[in-house]
């Protein structure tokens, strides 16, 4: 049985205590999922310890990581502050795992003169990756960056000659070379680099409070740093730059450095990542 999008807790429900009503939850409790709440705006937020923003309009987000343990701890306090704790349950999900041998190691370890550049572009992506943009773009339903099969899924994972690979963490969309990439939802480009070594052509969009969509491989990107972006705005073209086989779109999301799903944004869509029209791939 699918768990409801909307997760609704009553947290505070106190007579003569009109400063907050209740807290609401949208988006599956599970590994790798962004859950979007809403509260009083003037209340203080905290998950397992971590302080959480919240906007003018009450809105704040919550990431749980694949590997997310069965339990989370969200703290709400009210402007009287009158302080209450809700214990979250956190599903697992299954992972495909895939074990492949006899990969030559220049596609598996990045040669030694790489790794100079692969460090300087590590700093560079940390650096645009701001977690307190007190805007609440990521509250709203996304869309599709880009249309075509789902070639690939949030949370697999690949061993390469008995050796752990980093999971997958995005959907990959098997779009044509040169279709069109466009805003999932309104944002700020806080990065935009046509040739990075693993990404290609990259640009990240800052949906507000450390939220996060990362688009990896494109042959042109149309938008630079600081632009504002409405979602179904142009942000380039799909391609296969970087470290890929083939022209498809790399679709990534993150919450203050926690890789989430993004195809859980999207209303209708399991944790699978299919869509009508689209076939769904663990490959």
């Amino acid at each position: 049985m699918k768990k409801p999008l909307w997760t609704l807790g009553v947290l505070i429900a106190l007579a003569g205590t009109p400063a907050l009503a209740e807290v609401t939850l949208k988006g599956p409790l599970e590994q790798g999922a962004l859950v979007v709440g809403q509260t009083d705006p003037a209340a203080q937020v905290t998950l397992d310890g971590q302080k959480i923003m919240v906007s003018p309009r009450g809105f704040f987000a919550l990431g749980f990581d694949r590997d997310h343990a069965a339990s989370a701890t969200l703290i709400v306090t009210t402007p009287d502050e009158t302080i209450e704790t809700q214990k979250l349950a956190i599903a697992p999900r299954a992972w495909n795992i895939q074990s492949i041998t006899g990969v030559a190691s220049k596609y598996v370890s990045p040669p030694a003169a790489d790794l100079i550049r692969i460090k300087r572009e590590r700093e560079l992506k940390a650096a645009a990756r701001p977690c307190d943009t007190n805007e609440d773009f990521f509250a709203e339903d996304f869309i599709w960056p880009s249309s075509g099969p789902v070639s690939g899924i949030f949370g697999s994972q690949r061993i390469f000659n008995g050796e752990k690979r980093n999971p997958h963490f995005g959907v990959d969309v098997a779009a044509p070379e040169g279709a069109l990439v466009v805003a999932p939802a309104d944002g700020i480009v806080r990065l935009a680099e046509p040739d990075m070594f693993y990404e290609g052509g990259l640009v990240f969009l800052d949906h507000g409070q450390g939220v996060f969509s990362q688009f990896l491989h494109m042959s042109h990107i149309d938008v630079k740093v600081g632009d504002r972006l409405h979602q179904g705005d142009p942000i380039g073209r799909v391609g296969k730059k970087g470290r890929a086989t083939g022209p498809h779109l790399h679709w990534g999301m993150l919450w203050c450095g926690t890789r989430v799903d993004p195809s859980l944004k999207i209303p209708g869509i399991g944790a699978e990542g299919a869509v009508p029209g689209m076939k769904a791939s663990n490959n």
